[in-house]
């Protein structure tokens, strides 16, 4: 194992043994005094905001996370807040809490991805297991984007001619055809085929398949 590979894999393992954070975005302070103690209670730690604008003005959390969000803030709603994160932050899924039984609201709000919709007052149980499922979606987030990142940085260090065989190759086609593609001879062909193999440390033609799909390279003809 290379030093960049162990430094990697530290930073990795590093990430994933972080103290999950959850995030409280509620304008009511009696809200997030209620939430503080819960969170820290279960060994997670807890990060409060009155605003939007706070939260959004935030370093980005590189330990597993979840936002438990008002719908009704006094700058941004929830809902606003949930589409400007789609994207930005999608490993940190959100659990929407709301004083009123909204149903259209909730409807919206699950659809645009949110983990959990609860009407306050709110059951401790199910605030605690309603973060916990979250939590467990962002831990698995992070480390699905950990390994694209790395799948990522391997693709990157290819050639020009070894990316192109690795696009011909991933689509099922067999060393003569894409020598016929690529106007070059099987021989050079198997042996591009070989360090592609080599440098995306793909042990299998599924794996190598599997990477390519990883990375929105196309496996179909």
């Amino acid at each position: 194992m290379s030093s960049l590979d162990a430094a990697n894999r530290l930073s990795r393992v590093s990430s994933m043994a972080a103290t999950p954070i959850v995030f409280v975005v509620d304008d009511d302070i009696s809200v997030r005094e209620c939430l503080e103690p819960l969170i820290r209670n279960e060994g997670w730690r807890p990060s409060l905001f009155e605003s939007a604008g706070e939260f959004l003005a935030r370093l980005p959390a590189s330990a597993p996370s979840c936002v438990i969000l008002d719908v009704h803030l006094p700058d941004l709603n929830g809902l606003d807040l949930q589409q400007r994160m789609t994207g930005e932050t999608s490993s940190t899924p959100i659990i929407f809490i709301t004083g009123y039984g909204d149903i259209p609201t909730s409807v919206r709000a699950m659809k645009a991805g949110a983990a959990e919709f609860l009407t306050k007052p709110f059951n401790y149980d199910e605030m605690i297991a309603a973060i916990r499922s979250a939590l467990l979606r962002s831990r698995a987030a992070l480390e699905q984007e950990s390994c694209r990142r790395r799948v990522q940085k391997r693709y990157d260090s290819l050639s020009k001619r070894e990316r192109e065989v690795m696009g011909f190759v991933v689509k099922g086609l067999m060393n003569k055809q894409v020598g016929g593609e690529l106007d070059i001879s099987e021989i050079t062909v198997k042996a591009h085929r070989g360090r592609v193999m080599e440098k995306m440390r793909a042990n299998t033609f599924v794996e190598l398949v599997n990477m390519a799909a990883q990375l929105g390279i196309s496996t179909t003809l």
